[in-house]
């Protein structure tokens, strides 16, 4: 029998939370704060960053979950390997292209915040994983 013929409720709740609502919500919320930047006329918008951090910490947030509440997969480990190897080079970039635009706007300012505070949060991940390992 077919894995999604046995599926329970709380089963489709959950896969559906992890790989359709929060991804949904992070596109959502990154199209609102682009409208806002329009809005406010903030002059070089740094969009295609913003993008890059929201799809970085949406891919933290949404490998969290899977390792958490549902099964692993190969798509997990691709999400994994872009993580580890991918985004510190892509956030590396972000902080470093910031860090005398950060005087521009709020946004500039959150674009290296962030930008930056990636190398934390995955050392944070290192070391959580290493201290919860069987």
């Amino acid at each position: 029998m077919n894995r999604l013929t046995k599926m329970t409720t709380k089963e489709i709740i959950i896969a559906s939370t992890i790989h359709l609502i929060i991804p949904l919500t992070g596109l959502f919320r990154f199209i609102r704060l682009k409208r806002q930047m329009e809005r406010e006329d903030i002059q070089a918008r740094p969009t295609i960053e913003l993008f890059i951090i929201f799809v970085t910490y949406g891919g933290v947030i949404l490998v969290l979950l899977t390792g958490l509440f549902w099964y692993w997969s190969g798509m997990a480990s691709l999400g994994t390997f872009y993580l580890i190897f991918g985004a510190p080079i892509a956030m590396g970039i972000i902080a470093y292209r910031h860090r005398h635009t950060r005087k521009i706007s709020k946004y500039h300012k959150w674009t290296y915040i962030l930008g930056l505070a990636y190398f934390f949060v995955l050392l944070a991940l290192f070391l959580i994983s290493f201290l919860l390992k069987d």
